[in-house]
């Protein structure tokens, strides 16, 4: 049983390796589409803990991912050295931040956001604990759009823009390179840069599954007066899950900043966080394989469907506009999986069942 495993984790991780080598051919494009998705699968993942976990429904989660990507655009940009004299006497040629520093520093300051977050909301549940979270969500957003005046620190509406692409270990992201032959291309190599962090994330994640944390969380989720009887600490375990939570969403913040070179509050809409929370629902409240698989899919499936749309669009003589029957695909295609799938796609298994097969 052991040795079938072992096979069926080596195969995955050679499909992983050579996926974005075969979808080169097809275009740079699809392993864009593919990159985007490991950055979503990193988003999902985070907030799994929030509401997988803890069962705390937060649609403000964006605003850490908004909080990671505006982080490194400062440190990686020109922005601050053309804006403040003072700070372009101390660096002449801009802060141009390693890698190394910005991990930490992204995952450090969007947890201590979560956290601020998580105070004022603890004695909150259900709908009400939606719509104070869906509203920090919000003031982050227009926070990062009128914060132009009258000091000039996120550049408003207009962004950031020349923020420096990812290096590691002197290795430049955004360049071609060719290794053993084979020509890799910039989306390619951020392509492994973004599996890597993904692999670390689901890591953790099973191990704060498996931890006592985690199971302090699944009981706040299942009923949190009687965890508390139980003797569960649920202030700081609810903290807790919004500051975990929120590591992973700065951290994919600080990766699509450097992916994209250019951040603006349009990316971090309240769209955005539905979005985040609907692939944690489509996928399997809890379960990381199917949190994973809702991600992919819902991440990827707009992007596919631009190529469904455009001839839909042709044959009702351009009557559709493309993005909005884009989203009306998208939106049946949602439907219909929670109509037959209303646990999800990949549910996590019942305590019975899986007690039953671990025996």
């Amino acid at each position: 049983m052991q040795s079938k495993k072992t096979v069926q984790w080596a195969l995955w991780g050679i499909v992983l390796l050579v996926l974005p080598l075969v979808l080169q051919y097809f275009g740079n494009a699809w392993v864009r589409i593919a990159d985007l998705a490991l950055l979503y699968v990193m988003l999902a993942l985070g907030l799994n803990i929030v509401v997988g976990y803890a069962g705390l429904l937060d649609l403000g989660y964006v605003a850490f991912y908004a909080v990671g990507a505006y982080m490194f655009g400062l440190m990686a940009s020109p922005h601050l050295s053309e804006t403040f004299a003072w700070f372009q006497s101390m660096f002449p040629d801009g802060l141009h931040s390693s890698i190394w520093l910005v991990i930490p520093l992204a995952a450090l300051l969007a947890a201590c956001t979560g956290v601020l977050l998580g105070i004022p909301v603890l004695k909150l549940r259900g709908d009400y604990l939606a719509i104070v979270t869906l509203g920090f969500g919000e003031i982050i957003r227009i926070f990062m759009n009128n914060l132009d005046h009258p000091v000039n620190i996120t550049n408003g509406p207009k962004g950031l823009s020349q923020i420096d692409s990812i290096q590691v270990f002197g290795v430049d992201l955004a360049k071609r390179q060719e290794i053993f032959g084979f020509d890799i291309s910039s989306v390619t190599m951020y392509y492994y840069l973004f599996l890597v962090l993904v692999l670390i994330t689901v890591v953790i994640c099973y191990r704060l599954q498996d931890s006592r944390i985690g199971r302090a969380w699944m009981a706040i989720r299942e009923d949190e007066i009687a965890a508390k009887a139980m003797g569960i600490n649920v202030r700081n375990m609810k903290l807790l899950a919004f500051g975990m939570g929120a590591t992973f969403g700065g951290v994919s913040g600080a990766m699509f900043a450097g992916f994209q070179g250019f951040v603006s509050p349009e990316s971090f809409s309240l769209m955005e966080s539905v979005m985040i929370v609907a692939m944690v629902v489509l996928g399997g409240l809890g379960h990381i394989p199917g949190v994973i698989l809702g991600a992919v899919l819902l991440a990827s499936l707009p992007e596919v469907l631009r190529y469904v749309a455009g001839p839909l669009q042709e044959l009702t003589g351009g009557r559709l506009d493309a993005a909005i029957l884009r989203q009306l695909l998208i939106a049946m295609a949602m439907i219909v999986v929670m109509l037959l799938r209303p646990r999800g796609l990949w549910p996590t298994p019942e305590h019975g069942k899986s007690l039953a097969q671990k025996g």
